[in-house]
């Protein structure tokens, strides 16, 4: 009964390790898009991006109503590698909850967006990813944006 116990511990503890190492995967497909944003490298950012990506953000306008607003993964991708040398984009990824089910991962990340060293807007970032061959990608990203209730723990 004793060896019962130990081989399904071991068993657990392998099952853990191994969904922690896809869960380190998933962020670091995360951290290589926006490795490639900060440096306005889109040829780092598309290997980690199927060639039909979604892209969406879910924000209220002036006047309160509730958007959400379907954008061009080309015009990011352009204007990502044309940004103007003076200015600087910084995204703080806050906090990471990843949740994976076999091939398919879905990663909420707070952040913040500075621009220029001065504090832009926050929300949450939701990836879904998928993973293709054994390398995640990221299928779909769909983001808030706020200027009020941010605690900005990137200061």
């Amino acid at each position: 009964m004793k060896l019962f116990w130990i081989l399904l511990c071991c068993v657990s503890l392998h099952n853990l390790t191994a969904q922690d190492k896809e869960k380190a995967a998933v962020k670091q497909t995360i951290e290589t898009f926006f490795k490639g944003f900060h440096k306005g490298d889109t040829l780092l950012m598309k290997p980690v991006m199927t060639d039909d990506i979604i892209l969406q953000t879910a924000y209220k306008n002036k006047e309160g109503k509730d958007i959400l607003k379907n954008d061009d993964v080309d015009k990011l991708i352009h204007a990502i590698a044309n940004r103007p040398k003076d200015q600087k984009w910084d995204e703080r990824l806050l906090e990471y909850h990843i949740k994976i089910d076999g091939n398919m991962a879905n990663a909420w990340v707070l952040y913040e967006f500075w621009f220029n060293d001065t504090f832009s807007h926050c929300g949450v970032n939701s990836f879904q990813l998928f993973n293709d061959a054994g390398k995640w990608k990221i299928i779909y990203l769909i983001d808030t944006r706020r200027r009020s209730n941010c605690n900005k723990k990137g200061q």
